[in-house]
């Protein structure tokens, strides 16, 4: 498993967030788009002033999306022609006006969302759940970090185990996931954690999510105002936070940590279907993985000698401990929960003798030496 910031660390990174956010509710005709130097940035004019914040690679999909502009266009637009760029923003923001939620960190746009879009934020999460998980005896987080989309906090319950075989340990955990810039739910997913390597692996079958949706924001319309904090809203997320403290202290389960293990169990019966060379280059057109992945993924498979779907799971979750950054190794640790839950083949089928089996190590050594 990946590791990120102490928990010290991840407290003082959020509260620092905290302080230098800020959010504006406003009317698309009270927003100009301008492009200077290939560098993009939004104005946002409310009543006292205007306010001229960068944007963020996100935010510019979020935003093009919204108008819908073609990505692949707006970046053209964006490098070889910037005036026309603005004018398409511009023009589509006075003709289609609605009023949406522009969340700024640092001086620039990290999201531009609907006026209905719940600010479920990291620093009350941890808040509302830190107590629940300290309060679970054997319980601890074994990695967390927040990156520019998302939270993690991976806890693994260290009172709850099973072996797989004879020496392979897996421990009980969960993964809670947050993102305060509109990709995807506040989630609480299984996680398996395994000792002989370290590697985690999320299960999404049995995941609970709270979805980042409210009340429309009250207020003139025609304006645009910077949003602090609202009574209300408090009273209501207070309420919703508790919802999610009653996940958490249900999330390690032992009756499902029991099913997927039985299902590891059986993995380790499933031969794969193709040699390990053609097994990745399937999987990495599926889960699209890049090559250096591609590349880790046969690696670890080779070194663990294991040719069934079970040590296919072990390559990908032991991939993400060197993966790029935190966000894709949690990727990777899905993309294994997602192989182990893959429909069983027909084991019918006629068994590959030694010998193919023996053909097959050659061009995997010639991979390995490519990757």
């Amino acid at each position: 498993m990946k590791q990120g910031r102490t928990l010290e660390k991840l407290g003082m990174e959020l509260q620092r967030q905290r302080n230098a956010r800020k959010d504006f509710l406003a009317d698309t005709r009270n927003l100009v788009f301008r492009t200077e130097a290939r560098e993009s940035l939004l104005s946002v004019m409310t009543e006292k002033a205007s306010h001229d914040f960068h944007i963020n690679d996100l935010a510019h999909q979020q935003i093009s999306t919204r108008l819908g502009i073609p990505y692949r266009y707006y970046q053209k637009m964006q490098t070889e022609e910037p005036s026309l760029l603005d004018t398409n923003v511009n023009t589509w923001f006075q003709k289609t006006p609605e009023r949406r939620m522009v969340r700024v960190l640092d001086g620039n746009v990290r999201a531009f969302l609907s006026d209905r879009y719940r600010r479920l934020d990291n620093l009350e999460l941890c808040a509302a759940v830190l107590p629940i998980i300290h309060g679970m005896k054997g319980s601890s987080i074994e990695s967390c970090e927040v990156t520019e989309t998302h939270l993690y906090l991976k806890v693994i319950n260290k009172r709850m185990k099973a072996e797989v075989t004879v020496g392979d340990v897996v421990q009980a955990g969960f993964v809670i996931s947050n993102s305060e810039v509109g990709l995807g739910s506040l989630k609480v997913e299984p996680l398996v954690f395994r000792l002989v390597c370290k590697n985690g692996m999320i299960c999404k079958d049995y995941a609970q999510k709270k979805y980042h949706v409210g009340r429309q924001a009250g207020g003139n319309a025609e304006e645009a105002y910077e949003i602090y904090s609202d009574a209300t809203l408090e009273q209501d997320d207070k309420a919703f936070f508790m919802k999610v403290q009653d996940t958490v202290r249900c999330a390690v389960d032992e009756t499902k940590f029991l099913l997927t293990v039985d299902k590891m169990r059986e993995a380790m019966g499933i031969p794969m279907q193709h040699d390990p060379v053609k097994e990745v280059e399937l999987l990495a057109d599926k889960f699209q993985l890049t090559q250096n992945e591609r590349g880790d993924v046969l690696r670890q498979l080779f070194m663990s000698g294991d040719n069934s779907r079970y040590g296919l799971v072990n390559a990908v979750t032991a991939a993400s401990q060197i993966a790029s950054d935190y966000e894709r190794a949690t990727e990777l640790e899905r993309m294994g929960g997602e192989i182990l839950s893959m429909p069983v083949p027909n084991l019918l089928l006629p068994e590959v003798d030694s010998t193919e089996r023996m053909k097959n190590v050659t061009p995997m050594r010639k991979e390995l030496a490519m990757a």
